[in-house]
């Protein structure tokens, strides 16, 4: 008997992959930079520039490692400040340390966006940079964000990790600022265990990225087309050796033309079960920004009404108690999304444990359940059910415990 699927699996690797695969278990030719040229990471670089539509594509070891290198081949000056959404994975203002900067966080709203009059009045003159997380996919405004970059001369990073697909005015995200930075960590839309990739439309600051993701010696010129751009700095930069090897390339390149797919049914899928959350009174999907078409796996919405943190994790217990496990960002000791439980930034310079009360606020409401595009309606109708179930059984026993 065929198992059913769950929220929590992964789609199958193309039967594609399976030829490459096994060649590269044959002759153990794991190495990027073994081949002369057509090694399986070229390979995927080559087209998932074509992809994104832009010129450069680096692949590496992980998201981080493409937000860390966007970074330094920004040549930020040690201690600089960048500027980030305080809704966002802590691997985010891991990297921005690890690339010996300092990590500003800014308000986000209700929405999961950035709050954007926060924004600007911490866009000051000692921001030298921008790294906006497009977190679980919820894209900021970028275009007012964009402005503010320009106008004061700032580069923009896009972390983009969960956002493979989404379309802002009908551009693909990743590629709005100077450098976009992509996962293919295991529960991403493109399923690669781990790796990650970096885009651009810079040969120089691509340039500064190969050679500091490992490109040594010569390698570096098994990346066709930026000789003058190598030549400028080749044995100038450290070698953080970041790369991708050939196995994570081989599994992840054939996924790519299934992106679109994955995109449409995963929009669907979300847009279901919004619709049938939003009927709720106690629960509320926020709705995407005009420009934005999105390309989710994962659903968050909000508790309304739900005026303690008891009442909060009843909801999450009745919701596991009907089979579908959902977390309130805010209520564990160790969410890697919650700023306040972000501890390495304690002994920073710059008030960066400030309290920000919006953002905590809608983190101690905020719920996220995974919503895979392989799922069938039929398993969306339960799990949209059993959360509204939740939450009408946790405000009538409140309703009933107050006699009203």
């Amino acid at each position: 008997m065929t198992r059913s699927r769950t929220v929590y699996d992964a789609e199958p690797i193309p039967e594609s992959a399976r030829a490459e695969i096994d060649r590269l278990l044959r002759t153990g030719d794991l190495f990027r930079y073994t081949a002369a040229a057509d090694a399986p990471v070229t390979l995927l670089e080559r087209d998932f520039a074509a992809l994104l539509g832009v010129p450069y594509a680096l692949a590496v070891s992980s998201c981080s490692a493409a937000l860390f290198l966007s970074l330094k081949a920004l040549d930020l000056p040690r201690g600089a400040r960048v500027l980030i959404p305080a809704f966002t994975f802590a691997a985010v203002p891991s990297a921005v340390i690890h690339a010996d900067c300092v990590p500003v966080l800014a308000e986000v709203g209700a929405d999961f966006r950035l709050d954007l009059e926060d924004f600007e009045a911490r866009l000051d003159d000692d921001i030298s940079a921008v790294l906006i997380s497009h977190m679980r996919g919820h894209t900021s405004d970028m275009d007012a964000i964009a402005a503010a970059c320009d106008a004061r001369g700032i580069p923009l990073i896009e972390d983009a990790a969960h956002s493979l697909g989404t379309l802002w005015h009908g551009r693909k995200i990743g590629t709005l600022g100077r450098i976009g930075c992509f996962s293919f960590q295991s529960y991403k839309l493109v399923n690669g265990g781990e790796g990650g990739m970096l885009v651009t439309e810079d040969p120089d600051l691509l340039a500064r990225a190969v050679i500091m993701s490992g490109a040594y010696e010569h390698n570096w010129k098994k990346h066709d087309g930026l000789a003058a751009a190598f030549a400028r700095w080749q044995n100038r930069l450290p070698l953080y050796n970041m790369r991708m090897q050939n196995l994570s390339a081989a599994v992840i390149r054939p996924q790519l033309p299934e992106v679109a797919r994955r995109v449409r049914e995963g929009r669907a899928n979300h847009d279901h079960v919004a619709v049938l959350l939003n009927r709720s009174p106690w629960l509320s999907v926020p709705p995407p920004l005009p420009p934005e078409t999105r390309a989710p796996d994962s659903i968050q919405f909000n508790l309304v009404g739900f005026e303690t943190d008891d009442e909060a994790r009843a909801f999450q217990d009745a919701a596991a108690a009907l089979g579908v496990q959902v977390q309130v960002f805010g209520l564990s000791t160790d969410n890697a999304r919650a700023f306040w439980n972000w501890g390495f930034l304690d002994d920073l310079p710059g008030g960066l444990r400030r309290d920000l009360p919006k953002t905590r606020a809608m983190l101690m409401r905020a719920c996220d359940a995974r919503l895979p595009a392989h799922l069938p309606r039929a398993e969306l109708d339960r799990i949209a059910g059993a959360l509204v179930a939740a939450a009408e059984t946790v405000k009538t026993a409140e309703a009933r415990a107050y006699g009203t």
